[in-house]
């Protein structure tokens, strides 16, 4: 679904800072995985340029095939509309409109039927227990409510990739575990593939793979085999020996 070829990221300047390091990475069809690494490691890099909001200084990204350095700007455009899913820390919802609103605008701008948009979000909705929110505004509902409503945005056009950053960062405890169950039950039953950018060890325990990313290179893969309690011990390991800030990462116990 998403390969990533000898990905380097150079911002130039009075110093060239290189983000990312011939980077390799290759999640496939269907797979949860995790990014994680230190503040400045090159993770939020990757999101932008997988997300195509970036481009590489050299290498390529393919998603589903398609090498997005050679799409034009409309055909990226319609490709990041209609291809991708994204979900982001701080909802990106518009308070505007009500949560049924905010979840069939992607819908609006492929100017699917009205019939075909009310199927697709009472689907979604049911599944993601937001049925009974449709008709409140963003501002009458809580945070891990409206991380779920941005989550059901992200999939109603039915994306071939969904890309999360940070989706838990702005959510107490309860509210986290909510989405993150949401997303890997998504993951799960759906088989929607999934990247998701995070600093919490325990929210990469809810995936399937987690990459860790030092100093723009890869550092380690971690495949989850045992329980999610096993999971999150290895990743916090990894994380011990990667460093970064005493605080930077979450330590909290499933």
């Amino acid at each position: 679904m998403l390969e990533v070829r000898n990905v380097s990221k150079v911002y130039g300047g009075k110093i060239n800072y290189r983000a990312l390091a011939n980077l390799n990475l290759t999640i496939e069809q269907g797979k949860f995985v995790g990014v994680m690494g230190p503040s400045g490691s090159g993770k939020t890099t990757l999101l932008n340029v997988v997300a195509t909001i970036d481009k590489p200084t050299v290498g390529e990204v393919l998603i589903d095939g398609k090498n997005t350095a050679q799409l034009s700007k409309r055909q990226l455009a319609l490709f990041r509309r209609k291809e991708l899913g994204f979900v982001f820390q701080d909802f990106n919802l518009l308070p505007t409109l009500t949560v049924k609103e905010n979840i069939v605008f992607p819908l609006t701008l492929e100017n699917v039927s009205i019939k075909e948009q009310d199927r697709r979000v009472q689907r979604i909705a049911d599944k993601l227990g937001i049925t009974p929110l449709l008709d409140k505004r963003t501002y009458e509902i809580s945070g891990g409510q409206c991380q779920r409503t941005a989550i059901a945005r992200a999939i109603v056009h039915e994306p071939k990739l969904i890309l999360a950053d940070e989706p838990t960062g702005n959510l107490d405890s309860k509210s986290a575990r909510d989405v993150l169950e949401t997303l890997q039950r998504l993951n799960q039953e759906e088989g929607a593939t999934m990247m998701m950018v995070t600093h919490d060890a325990k929210a990469a325990s809810y995936c399937d793979r987690v990459i860790f990313i030092k100093d723009g290179n890869l550092y380690q893969e971690l495949d989850r085999t045992g329980n999610q309690q096993s999971f999150f011990q290895e990743i916090m390991q990894i994380m011990s020996m990667i460093g970064g800030a005493d605080d930077e990462f979450s330590a909290v116990r499933l």
